[in-house]
């Protein structure tokens, strides 16, 4: 693995620990606590892609050199593929967890971004883009790519994709995550281009901040609607 890399993988272990003292700093500087962790975050992982990117500066230079990379147009197909493959095998792998196992849909890591999103509007930024543009680079393209050099397809995939849980510290949902990184992996596979799985990525991220966030109140008020009408239309029948 280049050196390079190694840094890139250093970059983004300290972007998850510099909480430790980025917090006490926005503390210092009057930022109200509750939206430290948006806020910090938002610093944090912007500073960070911007010296990862920086560290790929060889590959982005050089990227028209590799003649196994799919065509542009084939690229564009992938990502629009991928998006659907990803809520697909994300769906496939929840349902999976409670049939066999017994877990329950939903993830308390999620939650707790989510009401991170709510106090801190501005970190919705880390949760649809910088943050899968980050994860897609040090969890596909270099921990992925570097397993996969030396072991088998699912070898690799599982290896990073437990990796990629154990960041987020769901092992609960450790399929979804292995169902996603399968994902993920195939596209990186199939177009030798790390931006489509960035796409999806994107996209599911976006599709979720939507749903919970920006919409999630909205959404919640229709759902007691709903279940106020159902509860009525049944007293007809009692």
């Amino acid at each position: 693995m280049p050196r390079r890399y190694w840094f890139i993988l250093l970059t983004y272990i300290l972007v998850q620990l510099s909480a430790i003292v980025g917090a006490p700093l926005l503390l210092l500087l009057d930022v109200p606590r509750e939206q430290i962790p948006g806020v910090w975050s938002l610093i944090s992982f912007t500073i960070g892609l911007i010296i990862v990117v920086f560290l790929l500066r060889p590959e982005i230079t050089n990227r028209h050199l590799d003649r196994n990379r799919s065509s542009r147009s084939q690229a564009i197909l992938w990502s629009i593929l991928g998006i659907f493959m990803a809520f697909a095998a994300q769906y496939a792998a929840a349902v999976i967890e409670m049939i066999l196992f017994g877990i329950e849909p939903g993830s308390e890591n999620t939650e707790v971004i989510v009401e991170f999103a709510k106090v801190t509007p501005m970190f919705i930024i880390v949760i649809a883009v910088i943050g899968p543009i980050l994860e897609e680079i040090v969890f596909r393209m270099v921990i992925f790519g570097a397993l996969y050099k030396r072991f088998n397809f699912w070898i690799a995939v599982l290896g990073s994709s437990i990796l990629f849980a154990v960041v987020h510290m769901d092992f609960t949902h450790l399929l979804v995550y292995t169902a996603m990184g399968f994902v993920f992996a195939y596209l990186y596979v199939k177009t030798k281009r790390i931006i489509v799985p960035i796409i999806a990525h994107v996209a599911i991220n976006s599709f979720v901040v939507l749903v919970q966030v920006v919409f999630g109140e909205r959404l919640a008020e229709l759902q007691d609607q709903l279940e106020q009408i159902q509860s009525f239309i049944g007293g007809f029948f009692v």
